[in-house]
């Protein structure tokens, strides 16, 4: 689940760095093949169960970056059931010592 977790890390990054850049439209079949890698990954993720911790960590911070806009907005903003995961999620994460990977700092929006 680790090596998923760096795998899955590694290639969200390069989606990142992407769609940052200035000339995103350029990168389009870029992106798209970049999202093609990452689809395996993200499979494999949420089929594998988590044994451990980390492994868990690994599931939330997939998760997050899947529902990643509940983190657009102040928590108290957001609907119960978006509160509900993101909290969840959030409580995941730092009970394995992971952060978010997440622009930002959603404990900054509380």
């Amino acid at each position: 689940m680790l090596a998923l977790g760096k795998q899955f890390e590694e290639i969200a990054a390069e989606i990142q760095k992407l769609y940052n850049s200035a000339s995103s439209h350029g990168h389009l079949e870029q992106i798209e093949a970049t999202l093609g890698r990452l689809h395996p990954v993200e499979t494999a993720i949420m089929a594998m169960p988590a044994r451990t911790v980390a492994g868990l960590g690994v599931k939330a911070r997939h998760a997050a970056y899947v529902m990643s806009e509940y983190w657009n907005g102040p928590i108290d903003r957001i609907d119960w059931d978006a509160r509900a995961v993101r909290l969840l999620i959030e409580a995941v994460c730092e009970s394995a010592g992971t952060p978010l990977p997440l622009h930002g700092a959603p404990d900054a929006e509380r």
